[in-house]
């Protein structure tokens, strides 16, 4: 079985083969982020802690996280959710794909861990070296974190970090840095406080617009009741008058 070991903290990831059926028995019967001690796959990882991460069996299905089993079954999976490109697909389109349970077994091929801690010693191309991240966050917020800035200190300046310089396919020389997104400018600001003035000015009109609706729609009402008051008036009146015709000439 192959281990990929990976290194967040200094951006290195190597792969290991591990023929030992003894060390691998320390693996089998374990789930997705559950840790595993070092030395239980050998003396050089003596201290060391792993996460286990996932991993794909011999055809090259992967371990989805919360499929309690060791064996491999067909789930029906939508867009969005792991195991299942969607690119491409209708909307709502769910299809039966074939995944690993998250319990590690023999028949993995591939196991990916994480260094949760380090040892004692360095691991050659592991942890002896840094390699420095190609592009940095572009969230404001995420920068922020990343420098641990305050609420006054100008994340624009903190970009050029992460700015590279490069050659283009027109031969000149550019300098590139990461777009900056959720930017809180006083422009932001201003247009912000237009979008709230905007909406209450909207509110105001509908407010206006449905009181005159309601005053000519009471005015409607009224000139239909005097309508109605005349017409029954006149009505009587005929009706009195009929009767009054034939007593007459009796």
């Amino acid at each position: 079985m192959k281990a990929n070991i990976a290194c967040p903290t200094m951006g290195c990831q190597k792969k290991l083969e591990i023929d030992d059926d003894q060390k691998l028995r320390n693996l089998y019967d374990k789930r997705i982020s559950q840790e595993v001690l070092g030395h239980l796959l050998g003396e050089e990882f003596k201290g060391y802690v792993f996460k286990i991460m996932g991993g794909c069996d011999k055809q090259g299905f992967p371990m989805k996280q919360g499929v309690l089993t060791n064996g491999r079954v067909r789930l029906l999976l939508h867009k969005g959710t792991p195991c299942f490109r969607g690119n491409g697909r209708r909307d709502g389109e769910r299809r039966r794909k074939s995944v690993r349970g998250c319990i590690v077994s023999q028949d993995l091929s591939v196991i990916n861990l994480v260094i949760v801690k380090k040892g004692e010693h360095d691991l050659l191309g592991l942890t002896d070296t840094e390699k420095p991240r190609m592009r940095g966050p572009k969230r404001a917020s995420k920068i922020k974190k990343l420098f641990n800035l305050g609420e006054d200190d100008d994340v624009r300046t903190y970009v050029n970090t992460y700015r590279r310089t490069f050659t283009n396919k027109k031969g000149k020389t550019v300098s590139k840095a990461p777009k900056i997104q959720r930017l809180v400018t006083p422009l932001t600001l201003q247009r912000k406080r237009a979008r709230i003035a905007d909406k209450k000015k909207r509110i105001i009109k509908k407010k206006s617009e449905a009181a005159e609706y309601q005053k000519l729609l009471a005015q409607r009402l009224k000139e239909q009741r005097d309508r109605r008051s005349e017409s029954m008036a006149k009505r009587r009146s005929k009706l009195s008058s009929a009767t009054k015709a034939p007593a007459a000439s009796a």
